[in-house]
């Protein structure tokens, strides 16, 4: 059983409905309380959302139970946990894992291995919650929710831009510039449904970045993204003539050691709102990078 409790302490009117939803509780998740086995109860007892709070009320919440999806398959293989607390999970994704199942992916993927892993510990919520995703062959720190309630307070952090991402990325060729900022519109190719291009038609996107070290062949470079197209940093550095090494999609001429794109996730930041704290999650690079980097 989850549960979650915060005491009343305002001297307002304010209807539970509305200090809920102030805590980050969808209407979807309202409704899974009220009609899936889940309890909202203030002062012990159970009340709906219309209940007008009282100054010092204790409001407690108890999330219906979520179950293993039975599509899913559970994959042995370990997981190199980054940090882990009662709500959430952050994995350190290897190269050439996919985050998610797929019929390419299907016996083992991220998702199919933290299964594995709740389903191990007897955690009291089977359901897999990923919050952020990575490509196949990008590495670093994928967040995942130990139940509803947490996945949702994250997706809106999500959409309101506030998670914050930073990545390494070995480039094609000697970058000039020390910092730089890429504003290019990306959207889908014409005859492709994988690959992206910059567009005029395409929507906005906006990559920061420094350069760390350079020679005459690569640039090691640090990114911030502002926005998240798909494939964001692959397309902008592709188009200003410096794409990845090992990108076999906008790199299709490479010729270096890479056998994936050489992009790393290396830092991510959120705000834990249970905890009342921010928490930065660092990612160490893959070993061959350092070798390539020196």
């Amino acid at each position: 059983m989850i549960n979650f409790s915060w005491i009343f302490t305002q001297n307002v009117r304010m209807k539970l409905r509305t200090f809920l939803m102030d805590k980050g509780i969808t209407r979807t998740l309202l409704k899974k309380l009220k009609f899936n086995d889940g309890k909202i109860l203030v002062n012990n007892v159970e009340q709906n959302t219309n209940y007008i709070l009282q100054y010092n009320d204790e409001i407690k919440i108890i999330l219906p139970a979520e179950e293993i999806n039975p599509k899913l398959n559970q994959s042995k293989k370990p997981i190199d946990i980054l940090y882990e607390n009662d709500n959430f999970i952050v994995i350190n994704k290897p190269i050439g894992l996919a985050s998610v199942p797929s019929h390419l992916y299907f016996d083992d993927n991220l998702v199919s291995r933290v299964l594995y892993y709740y389903v191990k510990n007897n955690y009291p919520s089977k359901k897999v919650h990923i919050v952020n995703r990575l490509d196949r062959d990008t590495s670093g720190p994928v967040i995942f929710a130990k139940n509803h309630f947490a996945h949702s307070v994250l997706d809106k952090q999500l959409k309101e831009k506030t998670i914050k991402k930073y990545y390494y990325a070995l480039v094609k060729g000697n970058i000039v510039e020390r910092k730089a900022k890429i504003i290019l519109p990306i959207g889908r190719k014409d005859d492709s449904f994988i690959e992206r291009e910059v567009r005029n038609d395409g929507k906005y996107a906006e990559t920061d970045f420094t350069k760390l070290k350079s020679n005459k062949n690569v640039t090691f470079v640090k990114i911030q993204l502002h926005t998240g197209r798909t494939h964001q940093i692959r397309v902008h550095f592709s188009a200003i003539g410096h794409p990845l090494l090992g990108d076999w999609l906008y790199n299709p001429n490479n010729q270096d050691k890479f056998n994936y794109q050489a992009l790393h996730c290396y830092q991510i930041i959120f705000f834990d709102p249970f905890q009342q704290k921010e928490i930065k999650i660092n990612a160490p690079l893959p070993l061959y990078w350092r070798e390539m980097i020196g």
